[in-house]
This record gives C-alpha cells, structure tokens and sequence, in this order.
C-alpha cells in the first residue's frame, strides 16, 4: 500500500504540468479503446480469489488454504511467486522465510528441496491465538507447477515478486512463462507485478498469449489521469486494474471510475475485500473481480448474489 501511495504521488508530478497546460481546453469524455478481453476473464462475473489461499483462515499459500478455499466455491486464487537458488518457482510472498515458517533466510538463498523441509504453518495463529496447523504434513511451501497440478480448474491470478535488477527477476517471467505452457494453462492464468519492467518482459515472452494485470505504475497513471479529466488520453496496456479500495482518502471505487475502466475494457478488480457489504456495493457498481482473505465470505456472497 505505502508503495502504492508513492507511486501515485509520482505520477501527479508527470500528469500536473499537462493538467495545467490542458485543463480549460480539455473536457472529459469517455473514449472507449477497443482493448480485446482475454480469455482469462470469459467466465461469468464476478471473480472471487482467494488472497494466498484465505490467509486468514489458513496458514497461507499452503495446501492447507488452497483445499480449504476450494470448498467454498472460490473461483480462483491469488497467488506470489519467486525463484529459489535452483531456478524454481515457488508459492510465496517474502523475500525471507522468517515470517511464515520455522527457517530463515531469503528464499532466493535456498534449494526447492531445502525450502520443501520447512513448515510453514509454524508461524500461523488462528483466531483463538493457538497454531493448530503446527507440523501438518499440507503446510509445506508448494511450487507453482505443483499448485497448476492440484488445483486444474482454478484460475489464477499470479504476482512476480522478485524485482526486475536481480538475477531472480530476470529469470522468472521466461521460467513462468514454460511452465504455464507446459501445463496448457494460457486460458487460465493472470500474471501480474507492482513491477512495470517485469510486466514487459512477460508480455514480450508470451506475445499476449497470457492475461496480464497492470503494474502499480500504470494504475496510478490510470487513476490519475481519470480524476484530472484526462481520461481520455490514456492508452492502457494491461488487461486489469487490480487496486486497493482507496488511498490517502481519495476513494478507488466510485462508479464513474469504475465505468470508465469498463468502457475501456479494463476489468476493474480490488484486493483487501473482507466484508459482504463492500462486495454488494462494489459488483453493483461494476467491479468484476473481488480478492479476499475470507473464503468463506466469498462463499456466502455468491449465495446471495444468485438469488
């Protein structure tokens, strides 16, 4: 989030010097781009990901949370990869493995087999404060051709985490890229980055084969250019806008943002949602895609909402 912000910040620097000289010649109005959907978003909306499998339910990016989240008729999982010292692609979201699992050190810094010894459940507290997943033979880290595996009905919504200088981030989005092939799952995966560089280099692979999210550079470009009246002038390049809610109490979900995105066949999706009122509110205004911590939230809301 506080990346987000600064981002945004950064962009209002580039956009207010056009705002100034524009402004009173400029008029906002919707010119849809004729961006084609990918077959990624083909399914009837809305879309509710897990975010890590459920991390609030579940130690995350487990077994454990992805098996739990399926039963709640999930539509998909949101997801972290980075590469380990052996060039493999692991379900993760940390540099380090401090936070989640009894090892330590960066994951970039181990082997998929040293990495496979570790529990990961070990740091999890559910809401009673007690670690009930301790030493369960499904809270072992995963790699990502294990997770295409398991789960080959799920879509999935994929972050590269691993920054675009280092040797890991230059590898990963081919890595990713012949894996997903290799499993024919062009159809059903999303790949994203906050990192601009790294939604690039996949895209330069794949030749558009793949969804691809947008960065956080492209989003704030988006948003600020909307909210300047601007709009009209941007060119995305991405297929989704996945955003916070807000930031700095300037509000992300109005529905004339959210209209905008549609016309421009950008599907507007947001991460963070761990209520049911928001998830009403937000797919009546036209979001397509919810990431939520709470499967069973996402359970709960799809009865309702086909009724």
């Amino acid at each position: 989030m506080a990346k987000f912000n600064k981002m945004i910040k950064g962009s209002f620097l580039g956009t207010v010097g056009l705002v100034g000289s524009l402004f009173f010649i400029t008029k906002y109005k919707a010119q849809p781009r004729n961006q084609s959907i990918p077959p990624f978003f083909s399914k009837k909306a809305p879309y509710i990901f897990a975010h890590r499998g459920g991390m609030a339910v579940r130690p995350e990016h487990t077994k454990l949370a992805f098996d739990n989240a399926v039963t709640h008729d999930i539509d998909g999982f949101e997801i972290d990869v980075r590469l380990t010292k052996d060039h493999q692609l692991v379900v993760f979201h940390d540099a380090t493995v401090d936070r989640t699992t009894n090892g330590s050190g960066k994951v970039a810094e181990h082997t998929l087999a040293e990495l496979k010894q570790l529990d990961a459940a070990f740091q999890y507290i559910d809401i009673n404060g007690v670690r009930p997943f301790r030493g369960h033979k499904d809270a072992k880290i995963l790699s990502f051709d294990e997770l295409l595996e398991l789960y080959p009905k799920q879509l999935i919504n994929v972050d590269l985490k691993d920054t675009p200088d280092n040797i890991e981030g230059q590898l990963a989005p081919e890595i990713i890229y012949n894996l997903i092939v290799a499993q024919q799952a062009q159809k059903r995966i999303l790949v994203t980055s906050f990192h601009d560089k790294q939604i690039e280099r996949f895209n330069l692979i794949s030749q558009g084969t793949v969804a691809i999210g947008a960065s956080q550079k492209e989003v704030a470009e988006g948003v600020l250019k909307f909210f300047t009246g601007l709009g009209h002038t941007f060119q995305p390049k991405a297929n989704t806008f996945q955003m916070p809610v807000s930031f700095k109490g300037i509000k992300l979900t109005s529905p004339r943002f959210i209209q905008w995105l549609n016309e421009r066949n950008i599907i507007p999706g947001y991460y963070g949602i761990n209520n049911l009122d928001m998830m009403t509110d937000l797919i009546f205004y036209g979001a397509h895609t919810l990431v939520t911590d709470r499967p069973d939230l996402a359970q709960r809301f799809k009865q309702t909402h086909r009724k």
